[in-house]
């Protein structure tokens, strides 16, 4: 079994990513300075160049955008192909077991990983160095950087913020893109798959022995993709309406329109784990169907792009957007919940969750000004 590829060349060290490729090396750290000062110790005008609000959700994007850094390398590290530069690849290496059933999915599927991953540290590290041009704090969790990753071949024996080996996988986004409700109107909706405390990466080279196993764990991530994408998708639709300087807005649109393009890829990627000639497929107990059979258009694996819903208002003709997009459902401190229930930071420290869940609240509360 060889790698194709490495995610990051040995000069361009992940941890600096995950600080923010434009932080001060004597920055305090995002604990400190949130506990002890709040918004006043960073979150201050200069020159009517950033309100205290647009401060609170540059911040918390940027926290986000690092926890993706975070996850997205895991992934990228085990079944990416190449950090995307200019680095030769010999065609005779062979894939390993995990980019091999990514491949099953997408041929292209280990390219669009290592791309996906490239793309959420360009935002982290554009966040943090905007955040610190306009004289705010950048946000730096290396002192989180503490969970025990994969033991497999090809990932890095560093310390982890997110945790990828025990989730319990949201599918319901598959099913709500489908439907023509709105969760901004109440809407709920069930499971497409029941995805609890499972693996969306090999944890030990034993992993990539069987088949069907290394598939399934494949197809756990592949839903796991959509369920951050589609999140983040939400995030930004949520933040951008509560943002007072125009530049900031530019900013929100433009990565929140990345965001979306992720998320549609992984809308068809995930699809293609539930119908022939991948599924159905099974190990441990957890099953990947055939969605083709029966057909059910709510859970059909073709339909890749959201069906028109109820927006603004139910009197209104439905309309094709992404949802949900109030803050209640798609804010800052719900998208802390919601990467919690996931599973995504188990065995962090109590510290980390006072941290991040302070400036998801600080972001929520900013209202736009004139």
């Amino acid at each position: 079994m060889k790698r194709v590829g490495t995610l990051i060349k040995n000069n361009s060290n992940r941890r600096s990513f995950l600080k923010g490729g434009m932080v001060a090396a004597g920055a305090a750290t995002v604990g400190a300075g949130l506990l002890e000062g709040g918004l006043s110790a960073f979150g201050r005008d200069r020159g009517g160049e950033l309100t205290g609000g647009d401060v609170a959700i540059l911040r918390f994007l940027a926290a986000a955008e690092l926890i993706e850094s975070d996850l997205w390398t895991q992934y990228a590290e085990l079944g990416g192909l190449t950090s995307g530069q200019p680095i030769e690849v010999d065609p005779n290496q062979t894939l390993n077991g995990y980019q091999a059933a990514l491949s099953n999915l997408d041929s292209d599927g280990p390219q669009y990983i290592t791309s996906n991953t490239i793309d959420e540290i360009s935002h982290a590290d554009f966040l943090n160095g905007y955040l610190e041009s306009k004289g705010a704090e950048p946000v730096n969790f290396d002192e989180f950087l503490t969970l025990q990753g994969s033991r497999a071949t090809g990932a890095q024996d560093i310390g982890r913020l997110t945790n990828l080996m025990h989730l319990n996988v949201d599918t319901s986004w598959f099913i709500r893109y489908r439907s023509a409700t709105n969760p901004d109107f109440g809407a709920t909706f069930p499971q497409a798959i029941t995805i609890n405390n499972r693996t969306a990466i090999p944890i030990t080279d034993a992993d990539f022995a069987d088949p069907n196993h290394i598939q399934v764990i494949a197809n756990t991530a592949a839903f796991h993709f959509g369920y951050i994408e589609q999140g983040g998708s939400s995030l930004y639709a949520a933040l951008s309406q509560k943002v007072t300087s125009l530049e900031v807005l530019k900013i929100t649109l433009g990565i929140g329109g990345d965001e979306i393009a992720h998320f549609l890829e992984w809308v068809d990627f995930a699809g293609n784990g539930v119908q022939p000639p991948v599924a159905p497929v099974s190990s441990g107990g957890l099953i990947f169907p055939n969605f083709f059979s029966p057909l059910n258009p709510l859970i059909q694996p073709s339909l890749i792009f959201p069906v028109p819903c109820e927006f603004i208002s139910p009197n209104l003709p439905h309309c094709s957007v992404i949802r949900p997009s109030d803050d209640k459902f798609g804010g800052a401190v719900a998208t802390i919940a919601s990467f919690t229930a996931d599973g995504l930071f188990v065995g962090q420290q109590p510290k980390f969750f006072q941290v991040v869940n302070q400036l998801a609240e600080e972001a929520d509360a900013a209202t736009r000004g004139f």
